[in-house]
């Protein structure tokens, strides 16, 4: 390829990028739309009309699922912003900012019953809608001593990414593990699925790219924007995202992060 040809093609890479960001930022305001239209019959039933038990549930149900659409087309941006360099640091508790995303992806993709906002303060409730669906969770007691000071925003969307993929890919069980090293969050997410060929590791986290040789059971696919966004997004809070995984052995992605960013300090990948 030629000078001019690469040019030309980085230039399209460029504008498309900038046409996809843009069509996102558009994409909010019709959901917008929806959202507040929800509202106003949960909010206004003395001029709307009441609603049944089950009207009312089903509503809410749709509301929190709007609200995390809007959320998922924040989380798009936010990989603009990453690649940017742009980031806002702020202080939060890890744990339950962790179950709430489990949660949410949980109802989202398979059951109603899980929803974060009844189980948030019932451990032995939480324990068993999570196993009911094959989650095993690990939290290391320090994980509750502990406040990060990081992009929230961005860290609820990487470990979201790492689970939903799980959720994707696994046949019957995932293991979520959450400790620290040192001065590192280390959150693990490991399914059962297919695995995944160590030669494929690196096309895993690229845009666009499906992987499907597996070992003959279920592919690896998708749009490939999950993977590629988190481990933008985690590089820019000077982490890293790992893939452990042998082809019909399931697979483990790794978050490591500093719990508290310095944006002039790479992260240590000791």
């Amino acid at each position: 390829m030629t000078k001019t040809q690469t040019e030309r093609s980085a230039s399209r890479h460029f504008f498309r990028e900038i046409e996809i960001q843009f069509l996102i930022h558009e994409m909010k305001n019709p959901i917008a739309i929806v959202e507040t239209g929800v509202r106003t019959l949960l909010d206004r039933q003395d001029k709307f009309g009441a609603l049944s038990a089950q009207q009312e549930r089903t509503l809410k149900r749709t509301l929190r699922n709007v609200v995390k659409a809007r959320e998922m087309l924040n989380g798009l941006l936010e990989v603009g912003r990453s690649e940017a360099g742009i980031c806002c640091a702020d202080r939060f508790d890890p744990a339950p900012v962790i179950l709430q995303v489990i949660l949410d992806a949980l109802e989202t993709h398979l059951s109603p019953d899980a929803d974060a906002a009844v189980f948030m303060d019932r451990p032995d409730k939480l324990q068993h809608v999570l196993e009911k669906h094959g989650i095993h969770l690990e939290m290391s007691p320090r994980i509750h001593r502990i406040r990060m000071c990081q992009d929230e925003t961005r860290f609820r969307q990487i470990v979201g990414n790492l689970f939903k993929n799980a959720l994707y890919h696994r046949k019957q069980r995932i293991d979520v593990r959450v400790d620290t090293d040192g001065y590192f969050l280390v959150v693990a997410v490991t399914d059962d699925g297919a695995g995944i060929d160590p030669k494929h590791h690196e096309l895993v986290f690229r845009q666009y790219v499906q992987v499907t040789d597996t070992a003959g059971h279920l592919p690896r696919k998708g749009h490939g924007l999950g993977l590629a966004g988190a481990l933008i997004m985690a590089q820019s809070l000077n982490g890293t995202l790992r893939l452990t995984s042998e082809k019909g052995q399931g697979a483990t992605f790794s978050l490591r992060l500093p719990i508290t960013f310095n944006p002039k300090a790479p992260e240590d990948a000791g």
